[in-house]
Order: C-alpha cells, then structure tokens, then sequence
C-alpha cells in the first residue's frame, strides 16, 4: 500500500530555513543575501501567498505560483532594504508620526 505523494504546500509547510524553501521551489539565490534578509523575505512571500486559492489546485499549478511568488518577495529584497519594504510592525512603528501625549488636567482628577 503506497501512500500519496507529499504536496508542495506541505513540503513547505515542514521547512525548517528559508534555504529550504528556496530549494524546495527550485529559486536561484544568492546565499549572502538570505543571510541577512531571510524572515523579510519569508514574510512577503506569506503576505503574497494570503490571497491565493489553492483549493482544488493540482500541486503543479500551486507549485508554479509558489515558486512565483518567492521569486517575487526574493527580488523585493534585492532592489530595495528591508526599511525600505517594511514588512514587520518594528519597521513601520520606526516612520509612523509620534502620538501627542495624552493630557489630563489636574482638575479632573479630583
């Protein structure tokens, strides 16, 4: 009794680095680069992922558009710094205008 081949999205879904999803997806990559912007890269690549449907997909089209997207979140990173694309809060909070501080007169206190 064989059992079904693994998906790609379950592949994916067990990878342990971005150089896993890389060569799961079959992207060139420039090791050097993921170094240093590994998690941005992986969080533009789920934020692009969020909108697509793959029920009912056979595993060739969702690996095809997978491989797309990564290849897309991957050359985000290469044009640009990750303060540029600001994918995490931390870097947005970093060029959100400050919030004026909340006053309390005195007098409502009592």
């Amino acid at each position: 009794m064989s059992s079904a081949p693994v998906g790609v999205l379950e592949q994916l879904n067990k990878a342990s680095s971005a150089e896993d999803f890389f060569t799961l997806l079959g992207v060139d990559y420039d090791p050097k680069h993921v170094n240093v912007v590994r998690l941005h890269i992986l969080r533009r690549m789920g934020q692009y992922l969020v909108s697509e449907d793959f029920t009912g997909q056979p595993d060739e089209v969702v690996a095809q558009r997978c491989k797309a997207v990564l290849e897309q979140a991957y050359a985000d990173f290469v044009t640009s710094s990750p303060l540029d694309q600001r994918v995490f809060k931390v870097l947005k909070d970093a060029v959100a205008p400050p919030k004026p501080p909340v006053f309390v007169p005195l007098t409502t206190l009592k």
